[in-house]
C-alpha cells in the first residue's frame, strides 16, 4: 500500500483526511500469471496499479490479439472507456507475470472525487496523463520508424525487454514479431 500512496503523491498530494478515505477502499489482488482482471465485453469497474508485476491490455483483431498497453510496477492502468462510459470493454486486461494488482472501483472513486476536492483534482490529472500517454503512442506509430520506436522503448523502459515476451512487444510497437528480431539483430 505505501508503494501505491508515493505513487499517488507523484500524481497529485493528497490531505491526510482523504488519502486515509481514499487507500481505504482499493481492493489487492495476489496474482499468479495470465490472472485475468478485465475481461472482454465486461464492462471494466476498476481502475488498475501494480505494485509488482507486468500486466497487458490487449484486444482481438482479425483473430490476431494486439497489444494496446503494458504496464509494469507502479504504474496504473485501465480500460478507460469502458471505466468512464460504464459500457462493456472490448479490451482484455490480463496480469502476464505473478503479481500484486490493487483496483478501485469505480463508484468509490466517483463518490470520492466528489467528496473530496483533492481526489477530484487526482482523478483529472490521471486521466489527462493517461491521454497524454496515448496519444505519444500514436504519434510514435504514426511518425517514427520501427527502429525508432524500438529504441524509444529500451530508453524509457528497459526492464519490458526482459520481463514481457516479444510476441507483446512487437504488437505493442504496431509491428511484426520478424521485424523486432530483426531490429534486435542490429545491436
Amino acid at each position: 500500500m505505501e508503494s501505491l500512496q508515493k505513487a499517488i503523491i507523484s500524481i497529485s498530494p493528497l490531505s491526510k483526511e482523504s488519502m486515509e478515505a481514499f487507500t481505504a477502499v482499493w481492493k489487492q489482488w495476489i496474482t499468479q500469471k495470465d490472472f485475468i482482471l478485465l475481461k472482454e465485453n465486461t464492462v471494466s469497474d476498476y481502475f488498475y496499479f501494480i505494485e509488482k508485476g507486468a500486466a497487458r491490455i490487449y484486444y482481438y483483431k482479425n483473430g490476431k490479439e494486439i497489444t494496446e498497453w503494458l504496464a509494469l510496477d507502479n504504474q496504473f492502468f485501465l480500460s478507460i472507456t469502458s471505466f468512464f462510459q460504464r459500457t462493456p470493454s472490448h479490451l482484455i486486461i490480463q496480469v502476464i507475470e505473478p503479481s500484486v494488482v490493487y483496483g478501485i472501483h469505480h463508484d468509490d472513486f466517483m463518490r470520492l472525487a466528489d467528496k473530496y476536492h483533492d481526489v477530484e483534482r487526482l482523478l483529472r490529472k490521471m486521466v489527462t496523463g493517461s491521454l497524454i500517454f496515448s496519444q505519444i503512442r500514436m504519434d510514435s506509430i504514426q511518425f517514427e520508424s520501427a527502429q525508432q520506436r524500438y529504441e524509444k522503448l529500451l530508453q524509457t523502459s528497459p526492464q519490458i525487454v526482459q520481463r514481457v515476451p516479444l510476441t507483446y512487444i512487437a504488437s505493442f510497437l504496431g509491428i511484426t514479431l520478424e521485424t523486432l528480431s530483426r531490429i534486435r539483430s542490429q545491436k
